[in-house]
């Protein structure tokens, strides 16, 4: 590299010059304030870390995404992060160690050794929420609500939210028992909706009739929310317990999708297996016109502690923050300099499905605390014996008041009690 050309930066990496880093700023420290309000503690791991703790699950795209660098003091193998989901399993097992839910937020620079994504940068700004320690569809509610709740506070109103569940399709593996090489070829072909080839596929293998027009009929299930998931319940009738709870699963998040006022619409597709040797619930991609790459992604993940000695369930979703600041509508853009909310008080919320009386009193009054700059922590029932134990649960989470219903109206009304 001659002087003529020294300024020139490596492809897919980029700088942020004053009034874009300025807009990039104040679009940080507005979605990493919502984190707050939601009770997420904010965390900044390493950008460099041993890539055992990088590649928690070898042979998956992060090996091939991960930049590798010799440790000079040690001799070891390192990797500059490509993802930062490992390194929140790693704090929320190791470091933080906490028995109670955990909810994590974080924001950094990660490094992809070849473009890709949004814009196809090796350099995204990664923002995102993840929730260890609670196994039930309240808490996988949450983080759905808070990736809408993220797009609409930086303007994002026009969005297709792609929703699909993997545990489908492993339960269907099971039940066929293919060899690996065989499933592999099958996921490939699923990816692809290859028609023919699935049907040719699934006629030289020994598979019941009923097994074999389920797993045929995996590629077509796609299209508009309710719709979709009720066609999944007609062609999927035969697959088992375990189909059966992730569609109700499905159906529920459908239900809460359409219920947000949002204007978010949304589209199932049970072949999608986004991160499938990664995930193993629900997974959702949050796309708009015009833009083939997703701007949000996210989904459940349980187990993922496991290679640092602590299995515990979890669920989160990431997005690349100059993705976001790129799509913001130009009336929500705010100066980097804007104040941050103070934020004096915590309150511990119950959780209710919305068709549970109460619910629209609850929901106004959280968004009402949360709008003034106060944090709101839901409470998940289940785990850690928290119906039983909930004062300590939120003395644990640093809760300073909890709301309650107020029997004296009804439990359609709600007060607020000190803890």
């Amino acid at each position: 590299m001659n002087q003529e050309n020294r300024w020139l930066l490596p492809a897919g990496i980029d700088e942020l010059l004053p009034d874009a880093a300025w807009a990039v700023e104040g679009l940080r420290r507005r979605v990493l304030d919502l984190f707050r309000a939601w009770g997420y503690g904010l965390v900044v791991p390493p950008m460099v870390e041993y890539v055992e703790s990088l590649l928690i699950h070898p042979g998956d795209d992060l090996d091939l995404s991960t930049l590798k660098v010799i440790d000079q003091l040690t001799g070891r193998l390192m990797g500059i992060r490509a993802d930062m989901t490992p390194q929140m399993a790693r704090i929320d097992a190791h470091s933080l160690g906490h028995t109670e839910p955990t909810r994590l937020c974080y924001l950094g620079t990660v490094l992809h050794a070849m473009p890709g994504g949004f814009a196809g940068s090796r350099a995204p700004m990664q923002v995102g929420a993840e929730l260890f320690g609670h196994a039930g569809i309240e808490s996988d509610r949450e983080i759905l609500s808070l990736l809408l709740d993220t797009l609409a506070v930086v303007g994002i109103n026009d969005v297709w939210l792609d929703l699909g569940h993997v545990g489908i399709f492993r339960e269907l593996m099971a039940q066929a028992q293919f060899e690996a090489d065989e499933e592999t070829e099958f996921f490939a072909l699923l990816q692809r909706k290859a028609m023919p080839e699935i049907q040719v596929f699934l006629a030289a293998r020994k598979l019941t009739p009923s097994l074999a027009a389920m797993l045929h009929a995996l590629a077509e299930l796609h299209g508009e929310g309710v719709e979709t998931l009720e066609r999944a319940r007609t062609v999927l009738a035969d697959a088992g317990d375990g189909v059966v709870l992730a569609l109700d699963n499905l159906s529920e998040l459908a239900r809460l999708v359409l219920a947000s006022g949002s204007g978010v619409k949304l589209h199932v597709d049970l072949a999608e297996l986004r991160g499938y040797h990664y995930h193993t619930g629900m997974v959702f991609a949050a796309y708009v016109p015009g833009h083939r790459q997703a701007i949000a992604r996210g989904g459940r993940y349980d187990g993922i502690g496991e290679a640092f000695g602590r299995a515990r369930p979890a669920t989160g979703f990431s997005a690349d923050v100059r993705a976001l600041l790129d799509l913001m509508h130009a009336d929500t853009k705010i100066d980097g300099s804007a104040a941050q909310a103070m934020y004096q008080h915590t309150y511990l919320a119950p959780v209710l499905d919305s068709e549970e009386p109460g619910y629209s009193e609850l929901l106004a009054l959280v968004r009402g605390l949360r709008a003034k700059g106060c944090r709101v922590i839901q409470a998940l029932p289940g785990d850690n014996g928290q119906d039983e134990s909930l004062g300590d649960c939120a003395l644990a989470m640093g809760c300073t008041h909890r709301i309650e219903p107020d029997m004296t109206h009804g439990n359609e009304f709600w007060k607020i009690c000190e803890i």
